[in-house]
């Protein structure tokens, strides 16, 4: 994988796939960027950038453990398109990585085009998800097999008595078979300092954020899986709100991983987007 310099010096790795003008892909977890693969052939539309964020997939570990902090790896992002000469790129965040790619829209509006949230994370924004939010959406899929487990696994969290996060894994996926089943075990993030630090004291300043995003000129896209328990799509909703002129669009169906899901219907909705 090509590597470049951060502004502090860690080495950091990226790769491409596809052809067309560029959008840089920032992952969540904080994970390595190989789970997203090419969202479902998005690449057969437009050059796809994937960043592996600090201390995950083919980039080095920092130095200094705070860099891990979301609002620290906006420097990461700045620093790739710096790298590649590229001038306002689209740019794309994922779950966790929405909040960087926002952080970067609220500081550096003038270098990207448009600005595409997929189930996306809302700490940068300070929305929160309430417990029972939650429940009533996992409801929605009480005909699974899986459900009784799984739903007695997420009341357990929900009430604090316990967190077998596994257990809730097909909450997170509109059909949960073997495919699925890969693709969570593959997502799932391997540096747990990265994820501890990531939202650490000062990462997030959601009022000064969200007047940011509320003078935001550009294009933005929001899309919720229907069936999402990270950010359900009530929650993505009132995300979109914070924009002067944003597009939310829910995919029947989805889960956290839309790509997944329906790959021709997540493409086909995020290519037009970005058209």
């Amino acid at each position: 994988m090509p590597t470049f310099s951060a502004p502090d010096g860690t080495r950091l790795a990226y790769r491409t796939t596809g052809d067309g003008d560029p959008v840089i892909c920032v992952p969540g977890g904080p994970a390595d960027s190989a789970y997203l693969g090419d969202l479902g052939g998005l690449s057969a539309h437009r050059r796809l950038i994937f960043l592996d964020l600090r201390g995950t997939g083919g980039s080095a570990i920092p130095a200094d453990p705070s860099s891990y902090r979301c609002d620290r790896l906006v420097d990461d992002v700045e620093a790739l398109r710096d790298h590649l000469g590229l001038v306002r790129p689209d740019l794309l965040g994922h779950s966790g990585g929405a909040n960087i790619a926002v952080r970067y829209a609220a500081r550096h509006p003038e270098n990207i085009g448009r600005l595409a949230l997929i189930t996306p994370g809302p700490a940068a924004v300070g929305i929160t998800v309430t417990g029972e939010t939650r429940r009533a959406l996992a409801r929605l899929r009480q005909d699974e097999p899986w459900f009784p487990a799984a739903f007695a696994a997420l009341e357990a969290i929900t009430e604090g008595t316990g967190g077998d996060w596994d257990a809730i894994a097909p909450f997170f996926s509109g059909r949960w078979d073997d495919e699925a089943r890969r693709h969570q075990a593959a997502s799932r993030p391997v540096n747990q300092e990265a994820v501890a630090l990531f939202g650490a004291d000062g990462a997030f300043t959601p009022e000064a954020t969200r007047a940011a995003l509320a003078a935001h000129e550009g294009r933005v896209l929001l899309l919720a899986g229907e069936f999402d328990l990270n950010t359900p799509p009530s929650a993505v909703a009132e995300y979109a709100g914070l924009f002067p002129a944003a597009t939310c669009v829910v995919q029947p169906g989805a889960g956290h991983y839309p790509w997944l899901d329906d790959a021709e219907g997540f493409v086909a909705t995020t290519a037009a987007f970005l058209r």
